[in-house]
């Protein structure tokens, strides 16, 4: 106990209330249709918000690589507006861990990014498979891109230079639905 209130505030919430979550292997166990790979994603606000479009969009689960924000700070948690408790979230693992274990779950991988030469509509979504995004101000980087099965943009009609990345997600993840329900 000592320990525990020595740690401070925001640490001592997360002892007394999170564990380190669920491992790959159990946030991919039973066949998963659609996830959420987070990888080098920096902003809070974008990773909550992403983790509640993937609730929203039915995803089986949401994987945060080891080099993306920390699920319990606080913008995160106010952004995924409870988001964060339903669905299985796992933590920590380095992307070349969680790209063994999709391919393992059976899952296709599709990296998202405005560099992609096949457009989202195009995409056979209807087997199962994760969706790969990277940080907001770079996107992924081209090793990651070439690790996937698919290098997937959404397209751009108008004047708008891109999409930041919790829109992006949000467009990626309804197409998922659509092809999965």
């Amino acid at each position: 106990t000592q320990e525990l209130l020595a740690a401070g505030g925001r640490d001592l919430d997360r002892r007394l209330i999170h564990d380190d979550g669920p491992t790959l292997d159990e946030v991919l166990a039973g066949s998963p249709k659609f996830v959420v790979v987070l990888t080098n994603v920096r902003d809070p606000g974008n990773a909550g918000t992403v983790i509640r479009g993937a609730d929203a969009t039915g995803a089986d689960a949401v994987i945060l690589s080891d080099a993306s924000v920390d699920l319990y700070n606080p913008k995160l948690v106010r952004s995924s507006v409870g988001s964060l408790w339903h669905l299985p979230i796992s933590r920590g693992s380095s992307i070349e861990e969680i790209f063994a274990a999709c391919r393992a779950a059976g899952l296709t991988l599709h990296a998202a990014d405005g560099v992609g030469e096949t457009l989202l509509p195009d995409v056979d979504l209807a087997t199962p498979h994760a969706w790969v995004m990277g940080n907001e101000a770079w996107g992924l980087e081209p090793e990651v891109r070439e690790q996937c099965d698919d290098v997937v943009r959404v397209p751009i009609y108008g004047h708008a230079e891109s999409l930041n990345l919790a829109m992006a997600a949000t467009v990626c993840l309804y197409a998922s639905a659509g092809a999965q329900h």
